[in-house]
C-alpha cells in the first residue's frame, strides 16, 4: 500500500494549522511567558481553528459545533420508554461536539453554540491551548461523563449503538518533570479513572499534542473473550515530517463512528415530551392496509 500523497496532505495541513495559531501569538504576545496575552481568548481561538479544520474534511451531514447535550427522559423510537424511570439529565459545556445535523435536529442554537440531544453527537473533544498534567484526569473525567449522557438508545448493552468518539487535544503541552515518562504517566491517570471498569466507548480514545505526540486507544476485535476485554493504549512520539498522524487519527476515530455499522439505522431520538392528559375516546374507523 501506497498513501504518500495523502500524508504529505495531511502533513502539511498540520502544519499549516500550527502556523496560524503561531501568527496569533505573535500577534498578541503576552509580553513575559509564551503565548498570546489574552489566555481565555488564546483557548478559544485554538478550539475555533481546530473546529474550523475538522469541518473541512467531515461529511457535510456531520457540524463541527460547541455546548451541551440534553437526554430528556423521554420515550425514542416507535414507542420506546426505557428511560421513563429516569430523569432528564445534561452535559457540562463541552469544547467540541461533532453532531449528526444532516440526521438529528437541534433543540437550540446559538451562533455555533447548541444544546442538542444524544443520538446525533458522534463526537466529543477537549481543546487545551497548552496541555498540563492537571487536565488528563479532570478533562477525561469530563469525557467519561459525557459519554454517560450519550448512552441514549438501549438498555442492553448488546442492542447499544457505538458511542462517540472521545478525544483531548492540544495545540502544545507542558507535562511536569518526573522520573516516568509522560505516556507512562498518563496511563497510570487513565488506569485510576477507569477503575472499576467502564465501558470501552466511555474511555478516552486519543490524547496528544498536534506538535509532538499522541496517545491513543486501540478497538478490540469484535467478538469479545474475557481475554481481549481491555482497552490496550499506546504511544507515539512524532517528528516533524509526521505530524499528519494526530490529525489523521482525530479524523479517523470520527468516520469511524459516524460509518459504523450500529448508526446506520437511524432511531427517532427523544425530542418530544407530552404530559398525561385525559383524552375523550371519539370512535374508530376501519381502513383497508397500513401501507
Amino acid at each position: 500500500m501506497d498513501g504518500e500523497r495523502l500524508r504529505e496532505f495531511w502533513n502539511q495541513e498540520v502544519g499549516a494549522l500550527l502556523a496560524v495559531y503561531r501568527q496569533f501569538e505573535t500577534l498578541l504576545p503576552h509580553p513575559t511567558t509564551a503565548g498570546a496575552e489574552h489566555r481565555g481568548e488564546d483557548g478559544r481561538y485554538v478550539e475555533a481553528l481546530l473546529r474550523s479544520y475538522l469541518q473541512k474534511y467531515l461529511p457535510k451531514d456531520l457540524e463541527v459545533l460547541t455546548g451541551f447535550v440534553l437526554r430528556p427522559a423521554v420515550k425514542t423510537g416507535q414507542n420506546d420508554r426505557f428511560r421513563s424511570g429516569e430523569e432528564d439529565t445534561h452535559s457540562t459545556q463541552l469544547d467540541i461536539i461533532v453532531y449528526d445535523t444532516g440526521t438529528y435536529p437541534v433543540f437550540q442554537r446559538m451562533g455555533e453554540t447548541v444544546i442538542v440531544p444524544p443520538e446525533g453527537v458522534v463526537a466529543i473533544l477537549s481543546v487545551k491551548k497548552t496541555l498540563r498534567d492537571a487536565d488528563i484526569e479532570t478533562e477525561c473525567r469530563t469525557l467519561l461523563n459525557a459519554s454517560h449522557v450519550c448512552r441514549c438508545d438501549r438498555k442492553d448493552p448488546a442492542q447499544r449503538r457505538r458511542g462517540p468518539f472521545l478525544a483531548l487535544v492540544g495545540a502544545g503541552s507542558q507535562l511536569a518533570d518526573s522520573a516516568a515518562e509522560k505516556e507512562g504517566r498518563i496511563f497510570k491517570k487513565l488506569s485510576d479513572l477507569y477503575t472499576p471498569s467502564v465501558t470501552f466507548d466511555g474511555m478516552i480514545g486519543f490524547i496528544g499534542d498536534l506538535s509532538g505526540w499522541y496517545v491513543f486507544k486501540v478497538r478490540p476485535p469484535e467478538k469479545l473473550t474475557p481475554k481481549n476485554m481491555k482497552a490496550k493504549y499506546l504511544f507515539l512520539s512524532l517528528a516533524e515530517q509526521q505530524l499528519h498522524h494526530s490529525f489523521q487519527f482525530l479524523l479517523s476515530g470520527i468516520l469511524s463512528v459516524y460509518y459504523d455499522q450500529t448508526r446506520r439505522n437511524i432511531q427517532r431520538p427523544g425530542y418530544t415530551a407530552f404530559p398525561k392528559m385525559p383524552a375523550k375516546p371519539l370512535g374508530s374507523i376501519p381502513f383497508s392496509a397500513l401501507r
